[in-house]
């Protein structure tokens, strides 16, 4: 998630983008380790393994997954593990949201500072036009790459919610409702040695603000990490302030083979 002090600048290719899971699924299953980064983008736009009717609309896809999954090889190499292992959608959505919005400072801040404290008053209904006022403002405070006019706002508004939709945090076609996405405990067990590869500390990691993009309560966030214990997907200890928190181990490839692994004998048996 955003980190620098300096706040980024709000892009609007979101209005070409979405969530985009159907096509990063079929981009990660396609995905070869053996070669580089280019030269796999170049076999997409060469082949066209989208399948598109246009090469600009793969080149807006190949934009996208860039900024969400090209910038720590680690992760991608833990997501090409998730794809070929046949790692559950219910988790591996999951894990692309948080992605998503780890590199995306505008659906970022539109779920931290929007949809996060509504829900936590107790709101459900999100109407545009509070998306909408919300973005103006961001324009108005100079947050944007460049200034945007009415329609380009009206355009980011829609986008903004309808990928936040498909990813499980909005639902309904027309009228919104704001919904706490159901976060199964191997993503959230992944998601967690991420940050815990970030912070260094189990009690940072237990009270990191991150979890609120799930809308999680902190109670929320200890039975998860308790139901994970259990499901001996890592190892948690707490003893008042003392907040242990062990993997099996610290590499994202390695642990997403040990959860790939545990769905393959949950799915046996």
């Amino acid at each position: 998630m955003p980190t620098s002090t300096i706040p980024a600048k709000y892009s609007s290719k979101i209005i070409k983008a979405g969530a985009l899971l159907a096509d990063t699924k079929i981009l990660l299953s396609h995905w070869d380790l053996a070669i580089s980064v280019e030269q796999n983008l170049d076999r997409f736009r060469r082949d066209n393994l989208f399948g598109k009717t246009s090469r600009s609309r793969i080149e807006d896809i190949l934009v996208i997954f860039k900024q969400r999954y090209l910038r720590d090889p680690e992760v991608l190499r833990a997501l090409v593990v998730f794809t070929r292992a046949g790692f559950p959608a219910a988790s591996f959505d999951r894990l692309l949201y948080f992605l998503t919005l780890q590199n995306d400072p505008l659906l970022y801040d539109a779920v931290m500072k929007v949809i996060a404290p509504m829900y936590e008053r107790g709101q459900q209904e999100l109407p545009v036009g509070d998306m909408l006022h919300w973005i103006r403002q961001q324009v108005a405070e100079g947050r944007t790459e460049r200034p945007w006019g009415k329609t380009t706002m009206e355009c980011v508004a829609r986008g903004v919610m309808a990928t936040l939709r498909d990813f499980g945090v909005l639902q309904g076609i027309v009228h919104k409702r704001i919904t706490a996405p159901f976060v199964p405990a191997d993503a959230f067990s992944f998601i967690a040695l991420m940050r815990y590869r970030e912070l260094k500390a189990g009690e940072r990691v237990l009270r990191d603000p991150a979890w609120r993009m799930f809308l999680l309560s902190d109670l929320a966030v200890e039975r998860l990490f308790a139901a994970a214990h259990q499901e001996h997907l890592l190892e948690y200890y707490a003893a008042g302030r003392v907040i242990r928190i062990e993997f099996p181990t610290l590499s994202l490839e390695e642990y997403a083979r040990v959860l790939a692994q545990g769905t393959h004998s949950a799915t046996r048996t």
